[in-house]
Formats: structure tokens, sequence, C-alpha cells
């Protein structure tokens, strides 16, 4: 039986200017079953520790201050907080005042009346820098390539989700978390509103170029084979391109025409040869890929609910 009706989870890094205003903001809120609020402090300073300990002095409803021995990244700092909130539902924001509470609250009534394991915020406007839009761009167009969603829909950090589907993905315990790539494991049950997103309330983003990177990686090679079936793909095409130089090779030699000494058919057979040699680790990979993805313990079913007659 979960404890709150909802529960706040918001990571930190470099947070000292901001998550004064973010606590206070979710304080003044009326949760119909009450409410708490999970901080979880990635690694970044003495400066957010101190701040973190005053609001838990003064803060009217309860929060539990997490902190980590180092900076592991957004999404593993999401996963402890899940692992610590005690919410029927759990909604993530960023510490930096850009999700406005009021819209979590939007988010999470939404999930109730629905029914939905996963609701997402779509934002209306993004008040991000360009490099920032673009690179959220790309990523949801990857993972329309490499993970079970709907192809177009938007994938954000701003999200709802249930206690039973945060029971479901918490066990996960791989270093490269990938927070969307693992609910599209468990269910299918999500959807979006359209959601505000505010100008940062201070300070300079701390989310870099490398880390969108590192994001990239995450959703293809944790939960996605799809690039060793591209490797597969670009060996067949190489190693066809070899067959049809091959073939032209030999049309020059039968003609008596084209470069002497052999130089055309050693290049057709290394394309051959090369286009081979990556079908074939392509294959390998494919295997190791499976199993890659079954040992970071990718679910085979999920059982939702088990009814008995009487």
């Amino acid at each position: 039986m979960s404890q709150y009706a909802l529960s706040f989870i918001i990571p930190l890094y470099r947070s000292a200017e901001t998550i004064g205003g973010v606590v206070r903001e979710i304080e003044a809120l009326e949760v119909e079953g009450g409410h708490e609020i999970v901080l979880v402090h990635d690694g970044s300073g003495e400066d957010t520790s101190r701040v973190c300990r005053e609001l838990l002095r003064t803060a009217r409803v309860p929060i539990t201050l997490v902190e980590h021995a180092r900076n592991f990244g957004e999404h593993n700092a999401v996963l402890t907080g899940w692992r610590h909130a005690r919410g029927a539902h759990l909604v993530n924001l960023d510490d930096d005042g850009q999700h406005p509470p009021t819209e979590a609250l939007r988010l999470w009534r939404h999930a109730q009346e629905s029914g939905l394991d996963v609701v997402f915020g779509h934002y209306e406007v993004k008040q991000h820098s360009l490099w920032r839009n673009f690179g959220s761009w790309f990523t949801n167009r990857m993972t329309d390539w490499a993970l079970d969603k709907p192809h177009g829909f938007y994938l954000s950090s701003f999200r709802c989700v249930t206690a039973f589907m945060v029971k479901e993905v918490v066990p996960f315990a791989g270093p490269y978390p990938y927070i969307d790539g693992l609910l599209l494991q468990v269910t299918q049950r999500i959807g979006s509103i359209p959601v505000r997103h505010e100008v940062r309330k201070a300070g300079e983003s701390t989310y870099t170029l490398s880390r969108l990177v590192r994001l990239w990686l995450s959703a293809w090679i944790n939960f996605s084979v799809l690039p060793l079936r591209v490797a597969t793909v670009i060996g067949l095409l190489i190693a066809t391109a070899g067959v049809v130089a091959l073939g032209g090779v030999a049309w020059l030699w039968w003609h008596d025409r084209g470069p002497a000494s052999g130089w055309g058919w050693i290049m057709a057979a290394l394309l051959i040869f090369s286009g081979t040699q990556l079908v074939m680790l392509g294959l390998i990979g494919e295997y190791v890929g499976r199993m890659f993805l079954a040992v970071n313990q990718r679910p085979q079913s999920v059982v939702r609910d088990v009814t008995r007659s009487r």
C-alpha cells in the first residue's frame, strides 16, 4: 500500500540556486492523498547538499534526500529516486524549474483518469537552446527506430508513472540505464498531454553534448540490436558491390581492356571478402546482442494482475 498519492522525484546536479524555489512550489500544491518529495543529489558538491539539508529542516511536506557518492547521471539518479519513493504515482521534475509542478499535477490526474501506466509531457513551446532542441528531436527520431513505441511519439523526461511500473523497472542493475527504454519494455499503455515548459530559473544548463551522446548510446546499444542489423545490411551491400565489380573486371579482361597486373581482380576480391566479413560480424553480433539484452534482464513477459474465480 502506497503511503502517498504522489511522489515528486528530482535529480539534482549543481542545483543550489534553483532547487529551493522548486520545492516551495511543490509544498504549496494541494494533492488529494498527500505528496512527498524525493531529492537525489548526484554528486555535484557541497553547496547543493547544504541547500538540501536546509530544505529538510524547513519543508512543510515530507522530503527524502538521497546522496550519491559521485556523479552517475540523470537516469541513474531517477532510478535511485524511484527506489526510495512511496507514492502510488511518481512524477519526474527537473531541478531548474522548467517543469512546473502545477503541470505535474495535470500529468498525474490524466494518469489517474485514463489508467495509463506512463503519461509524458509534450512541450507546446520548448525553452531550450537551439542545439538542445535539435538533440531532443534527434533522440526521438532515433528511438522511433530503436524502441517499441508509436512512430513520432514524443518521449520527455517530464513523465508520470505508476508504482506498478516502478516496481517492474527498478530491478534493472545495468550501469547505463535509459528510463524510457526500460518503461517501453514493460508496457505499451502510454500517453501524453501538452504541458508548459518554463524558462530556467537561474544558472546555466548542465546538460552537455557529451551527456546527450551518452543518452543516444544507451537508447541504441542497451535496448536495440538495430545497429548490428545495420552493419549486416552494409556488409551485404558491400559484398554485392564486390560481386558486381568482379563481373565488370571479368568483362574488361575478356575484352582485353582495363587496368593491368591484376589490380581490378584484387580490388574486386577485397570488396567481396570485406563485405562477407562484415556480414558474418553482423550475424555474430546479432547473437551477442541478444545475449547482452538477456543478461540485462529484459523481461520475457510481465504479469500485471491475476484473477481467480470464486
